[in-house]
């Protein structure tokens, strides 16, 4: 068989299958290109999903005649000298307009500031039209038609004309988190426009453009580094959680990526606060040195490769839960808003009469009569759990008798004030009032003794009658057996057992019985992908959340005024009380102003 070389045309047409995915891969491109000008107005029109038509105008340095030329041909960039490590541009590879003149219509309107005249090159298929003089503004207009008319195959793949909008408006998204300064102005063939003014160095008055106002009530600032890698950006509280992963935004050196190490991390910081299915809202921009980071991985350039991924991922994990801890436990906004819509008067709800006997409310006088003294189940814990998990009182008395009122000026969930339907306690704050889920607050707050007893002592373990022998790899084992001390502290025994195996000889008694063989092997795959293996400590503290679920204060209970106040004292005083270990909230806050708002008093 004869080798030919192929003609550019192939070439480019073959480079486009990688490069120009769909009407949103070319509209990513051609944004990076208009960033990397130094533009500061960005305007994108489309038409039928990106597939007629996409036009990108910017306000950049433009392109002179002779650079129009190049800037068609395949490999011809302004942006990358000889060094693929130091990389500090969106754009470097020289690929996107030749690949897309290949499967399209393409035309390049450009001038500078010196230039007295514009002047536009086309390419229809991979056929360059020679340069022209043209009346053009500063800045650069890029305009494809018909995408992938060159390339039948490719068009039939193509989504609808609704989804490939969509994915260009995802896009846009993503590159307006990424550029405050920047503005933005996305206009379809159904006549609507997406715009996003520049907020310069305000970054979550944009961010907040993007997801929503929501997010700017609900979100806690990040700001952390380690080892010359810096981590910045906003993560929404755990109660603020959606149903899929589309508002999780990551940018490496300005540039967005959708990498599984920083998705993976993001899992990771969330553990326990969020319900399974549920997902964060975050944006986080990662600052290392280029010559750390690989962008050259594929040539969509959206994935990324750490020299070191777990120093990234630890600082991740560390600097979301830290920030957590420091304020994650306030509740999420939107649930005022949801209790605001609730309480909203209905011209059609049947009145019912009220009478004290009907009544659910139970102010401190009805509280105060006597209850059952409360005492915790007795768990499978108790030998390792800490106090407030035991089988003795939950809460200590506060020097409070039952008719004194705590003043709610003290403390930031206020003091206790009623209990309803006895469950629910009602608060006074100093600007308004809370409402607390008594079973779900106790529930985080034995919980996080628990897990806090977990890190404070090693696990207890159970020796095997027969150890459990598990053939890995050389390089699987010898990962494993450097974890040997850290898996001995939660309970887990492990030593090399000849070549190629190692052998289990205890397991965490809290486990019971349990597939020792599976875990150990789910260990060194962790290991082998993040050089960090969770699973075992995950499996510990959901078995810690279980107990605590089923060991605390029940629905349905009386609790006395100085209960209720200690619940409350002891939830301001435990980082992520805010939600339970199901990730529902624990309370609800609704200001002053927003009661006055309900009785129509402001």
């Amino acid at each position: 068989m004869t080798i030919r070389q192929l003609s550019e045309t192939l070439i480019n047409q073959i480079a486009a299958g990688e490069v120009i995915e769909r009407p949103a891969s070319a509209a990513k491109e051609l944004i990076e290109n208009a960033l990397d000008a130094g533009a500061t107005r960005i305007e994108i029109a489309t038409a039928g999903g990106g597939k007629t038509l996409l036009r990108v105008t910017d306000n950049g340095g433009g392109m002179a005649p002779a650079d129009l030329e190049l800037a068609i041909r395949r490999h011809c960039t302004s942006k990358l000298d000889k060094d693929l490590t130091d990389i500090r541009t969106l754009g470097f590879r020289g690929e996107a307009l030749p690949s897309i003149g290949s499967v399209a219509k393409l035309s390049l309107l450009s001038r500078t500031a010196e230039a007295g005249e514009g002047a536009e090159i086309s390419v229809t298929g991979g056929k360059v039209a020679p340069v022209r003089p043209a009346a053009a503004n500063r800045g650069t207009v890029v305009e494809v038609r018909d995408l992938f008319f060159a390339t039948p195959a490719r068009l039939k793949f193509l989504k609808s004309e609704k989804a490939e909008a969509s994915a260009i408006s995802d896009v846009v998204r993503r590159m307006a988190i990424a550029f405050p300064h920047v503005r933005f102005v996305l206009s379809g063939s159904d006549r609507t426009t997406l715009e996003f003014p520049a907020t310069g160095t305000d970054r979550l008055a944009r961010i907040a453009q993007v997801l929503g106002r929501d997010f700017r009530d609900n979100a806690i600032e990040i700001d952390a580094a380690r080892e010359g890698v810096g981590l910045t950006g906003f993560a929404g509280v755990p109660t603020f959680n959606r149903g899929n992963s589309l508002n999780q935004f990551a940018f490496v050196n300005g540039r967005p990526v959708q990498d599984k190490l920083i998705w993976s991390a993001l899992r990771a910081a969330y553990a326990e606060t969020i319900p399974h299915g549920r997902y964060p809202v975050a944006v986080l921009a990662i600052d290392i040195d280029p010559a750390l980071v690989d962008v050259n991985v594929h040539p969509a350039k959206s994935d990324v490769r750490f020299r070191d991924p777990g120093l990234v991922r630890g600082l991740i994990i560390g600097a979301i839960r830290e920030a957590l801890a420091r304020e994650g436990d306030r509740a999420s906004t939107t649930g005022a808003s949801g209790l605001m819509r609730a309480f909203r008067p209905e011209a059609q709800r049947p009145q019912t009469p009220w009478s004290p006997a009907a009544s659910p409310y139970r102010p401190f006088e009805a509280a105060s009569a006597p209850a059952p003294h409360f005492s915790e189940r007795q768990t499978g814990f108790a030998d390792f759990a800490a106090p407030s998990a035991r089988s003795e009182p939950v809460f200590a008395p506060s020097p409070a008798t039952p008719r004194e009122e705590e003043p709610p000026q003290r403390h930031p969930l206020g003091a206790a004030r009623a209990q309803l339907h006895e469950n629910y306690i009602v608060a006074q704050t100093e600007d308004g009032l809370v409402i607390v889920d008594q079973h779900a607050a106790h529930e985080r707050l034995v919980f996080e003794a628990m897990r806090n007893a977990l890190h404070a002592r090693a696990v207890p373990a159970q020796a095997l009658l027969i150890p459990e022998i598990v053939d890995l790899s050389e390089d699987d084992c010898d990962r494993l057996v450097s974890h040997a001390e850290e898996f001995s502290r939660l309970g887990l025994g492990i030593e090399r057992f000849g070549p190629g195996a190692v052998a289990i000889r205890e397991t965490p008694a809290m486990l019971g019985e349990m597939d020792a063989v599976g875990l150990v092997r789910q260990l060194a795959d962790e290991l082998a992908e993040w050089d960090t293996a969770s699973g075992l400590k995950n499996k510990l503290e959901y078995l810690a959340a279980t107990m605590a679920c089923h060991g605390s204060v029940r629905s349905g209970r009386r609790m006395r005024p100085e209960e209720m106040n200690a619940l409350l004292r002891q939830m301001e005083a435990t980082p992520g009380s805010g939600q339970c270990n199901h990730g529902r909230p624990t309370y609800i806050e609704l200001k002053l102003s927003d009661i006055e708002r309900l009785f129509g008093r402001s």
